[in-house]
């Protein structure tokens, strides 16, 4: 490679430019450290049911620690372990505005006022909090990621299609799970 091409210079000014505009285009690892995942609605492993489908079905919130300051964006991936078909998944929401806590009760909707875009799962643009059938004890995670950037993504997608977007942008991921009967 030419490091005094005139070609070779546009490229990698373009490259610092896009980089610190947080614009997607990227799918180099570039940080990856995990983070810590506390959620007040989960007590001694179990959900609260005030976060669950037979409560007020409101989203708990969720508190990071060790956040990456590189994060651009935050993305909240919540699925049931236990299903049939595994990693069924309740929620998905990219686009968050970084902040070391997700609040308690994300409003219903395609866009989320503050930033973020639900997409679709069990809740259609909207947290689906657990709802085993009856007697039967299910585990549910929450996964959220910090990303690079924000994702050019319609929030007529599903969870394969954000973490296929999100792939190589991923600095940093935690969880925590609980479970509900």
């Amino acid at each position: 490679m030419c490091w005094y091409c005139p070609l070779t210079i546009y490229y990698y000014i373009h490259f610092l430019w896009v980089l610190q505009e947080g614009i997607c285009t990227t799918r180099e690892k570039i940080f990856m450290e995990p983070f810590t995942v506390r959620c007040p609605g989960i007590e001694n492993g179990k959900f609260l049911i005030d976060h669950t489908g037979r409560g007020a079905d409101r989203s708990p919130e969720l508190v990071l620690e060790n956040l990456s300051p590189k994060a651009v964006s935050l993305a909240v991936v919540l699925e049931d372990m236990s299903h049939p078909l595994k990693g069924f998944t309740h929620w998905v929401f990219w686009n968050l505005p970084v902040s070391e806590r997700i609040p308690e009760g994300i409003p219903a909707g395609v866009t989320v006022p503050g930033g973020g875009v639900q997409g679709v799962a069990y809740g259609l643009h909207r947290y689906a909090g657990p709802k085993p059938p009856r007697a039967m004890r299910h585990t549910y995670r929450f996964t959220v990621y910090a990303l690079d950037c924000k994702l050019e993504l319609s929030a007529g997608r599903r969870k394969k299609a954000f973490l296929r977007a999100a792939e190589g942008h991923i600095l940093q991921s935690g969880s925590i799970s609980g479970e509900f009967e």
